[in-house]
């Protein structure tokens, strides 16, 4: 049995997003027709207004409704450190933590040849920039956190290389130091080794600490 023309259309939109099947599509289509016309409305305004009023933090990257989003605009923040990471996502997830009081910058995804990206597809060039345009500080840090995979080991070299060769000069004239961290890779907490993958084990070696 078909569904009516309308509604295989709304399915179909509803599975162009990303990890959702036909079953939730179908799920989602169907809980938005039990829906009344003002609810409708509502949802289709909500989703114009995001859609005309987000874009991208000028500075960082992040989503925001205004040219700097609350992070670089917030005067709080840690200015001599700059995490850099793949998505915005990624940002939410360091927040949550509330142990990160830095500042952040979105690169937009990995290096991946395979994938059609290149270097010059990611927010690295105006991460290098930004760098130079530190005018306050005789030390800065920027902190690595990509995902452990072969692109973004490859990623975060690449960054590194870049900004070994960056020559940065604050107010004073004085150089400033690059420090170059990345986050530390190991085992989650409660998980036993034997279940553990082989460069979870090697990372969590590494990334040992004094008991």
């Amino acid at each position: 049995m078909r569904y009516a023309k309308p509604l295989e259309d709304l399915i179909e939109e509803f599975r162009k997003f990303p990890s959702i099947g036909p079953k939730s599509a179908q799920r989602m289509a169907f809980a938005l027709l039990k829906k009344s016309p003002d609810q409708v409305s509502k949802f289709t305004r909500v989703v114009e207004d995001a859609k005309s009023q987000i874009a991208y933090c000028s500075q960082c990257f992040n989503l925001s409704s205004d040219q700097l989003c609350n992070i670089c605009n917030d005067a709080r923040r840690e200015s001599s450190q700059i995490c850099v990471i793949e998505t915005v996502k990624d940002l939410m997830a360091l927040e949550r933590t509330h142990e990160y009081r830095g500042l952040y910058h979105v690169l937009g995804g990995v290096i991946s040849p395979l994938d059609g990206i290149s270097a010059d597809d990611l927010n690295i060039q105006a991460l290098i920039s930004r760098v130079q345009a530190l005018p306050d500080w005789t030390e800065i840090e920027i902190i690595l956190a990509i995902g452990l995979s072969t692109e973004g080991e490859a990623t975060m070299l690449y960054i590194k290389r870049l900004l070994e060769n960056v020559i940065a000069r604050n107010k004073s004239g004085e150089a400033i130091r690059i420090r170059v961290t990345r986050l530390a890779h190991g085992l989650p907490v409660g998980a036993d080794l034997d279940y553990a993958d082989e460069m979870t084990l090697t990372k969590a070696l590494e990334a040992r600490v004094l008991a």
